[in-house]
């Protein structure tokens, strides 16, 4: 590799590094503390908050890749360029699309992270974040220490205590079971444990007294007890089988899905078709972003007024490749056999950026022409 294309491609990957690092860290910071204030409102731990913001990571690196080497492309290009690096190497010969290798060569690259990471790293992580969530939801004796709320575990039912003592006691506890349409009840007790067992969690409750209205004749039972069991583990009989989202299988599912995937995620074959595709796609994302930032930069040369134009030409052809890739997902999610439209945008993106560097070559192409005055007599 000659010494520009590794000069070029040596910048591009330390800038790369460091604007990744920063937008992952300001992306999963701020994951992070919406799954906190929800995982620890639900009386988890915090290892199931590290284990959570951990599985999230692989979609934030996914999303902030094209961002990073569309960050650093400009960045180093309105350097060399604000250096007259650019204006030298042009002058011993090199055309735009000579420049525009080392350029390539780091797309490449990162498209090749990206590929393991929307192939592999992506549909592994989401599948575990959704068994864990479920997990965590049917974990109903975890989301009933909270103390001073009203909690609804589940349609119906409504759980109140008023604090948890030293001893692991839940004091001035409040239990309603309204799922009967024919009757419903209202447990209070002055204090109750939870305890677990091979049938499921109980919930022992001491000194209280129970309150059964038959909601037909208007009829009310006050029971007192001294000690009661109720069965929590019942609340959640509807939890344990879930849906599986499209995003979670495996590439070579997608393309060819089995009867047991379509009818375990409820989607249509062309959604499926559309994800894998999409996978594809997306793979290629970073070297258009990183093109398009080389190219627009090089179009309309050095000016002492900065490339802020050429910057915001940059922006805005983003822009419109995410306005087509989301009208390309519509048109794949009808349609199985209009797959192929969702490589129109990545395609575009190609397609722009070769244009300006044809454009760059001629700088004169757009500039306007001085009139031809006539001449004065003499």
């Amino acid at each position: 590799m000659p010494r520009f294309d590794r000069y070029l491609l040596s910048q591009m990957i330390v800038l790369f590094g460091f604007f990744s690092l920063v937008l992952v860290s300001v992306y999963w910071i701020n994951r992070a503390v919406i799954l906190f204030d929800q995982l620890i409102a639900d009386g988890q731990s915090a290892a199931v908050v590290l284990e959570f913001t951990a599985l999230s990571l692989p979609n934030v690196v996914r999303l902030v890749l094209p961002m990073s080497a569309f960050i650093a492309a400009v960045y180093v290009t309105n350097r060399m360029t604000s250096d007259s690096e650019l204006v030298v190497v042009q002058a011993t010969g090199f055309s735009s699309f000579r420049m525009a290798r080392p350029v390539v060569v780091f797309g490449l690259l990162v498209a090749l992270m990206m590929a393991v990471l929307v192939h592999f790293l992506v549909p592994m992580s989401r599948e575990r974040l959704a068994d864990r969530n479920v997990e965590i939801t049917n974990n109903i004796t975890a989301r009933l220490l909270t103390e001073g709320q009203f909690l609804h575990p589940t349609k119906g039912v409504t759980f109140y205590l008023r604090t948890i003592s030293e001893q692991g006691e839940l004091l001035d506890v409040f239990l309603s079971d309204e799922r009967n349409p024919a009757k419903s009840t209202t447990f209070m007790a002055r204090r109750a444990f939870l305890v677990r067992e091979d049938t499921g969690p109980k919930l022992i409750l001491f000194e209280g007294m129970a309150q059964t209205l038959d909601k037909s004749t208007g009829r009310l039972v006050i029971t007192n007890f001294d000690d009661f069991a109720y069965d929590i583990g019942s609340l959640l009989t509807k939890g344990n089988v879930r849906r599986r989202d499209v995003r979670e299988y495996d590439t070579a599912t997608l393309l060819s899905p089995t009867p047991e995937a379509l009818a375990a995620s409820g989607a249509a074959r062309a959604v499926f078709r559309y994800e894998a595709h999409l996978r594809l796609a997306q793979t290629f994302s970073p070297l258009v972003a990183a093109l398009i930032g080389f190219s627009a930069l090089l179009v309309g040369g050095f000016s002492r007024f900065g490339v802020w134009r050429q910057i915001l030409l940059a922006v805005v052809l983003l822009i419109i490749v995410q306005l087509l890739e989301n009208a390309a997902a519509s048109t794949a999610r009808r349609d199985d056999s209009l797959w192929f439209v969702v490589y129109l945008p990545p395609a575009a993106g190609l397609l722009a950026a070769a244009v300006m560097l044809a454009i760059s070559e001629r700088p004169g192409l757009f500039r306007r022409r001085p009139r031809n005055l006539p001449k004065a007599d003499a």
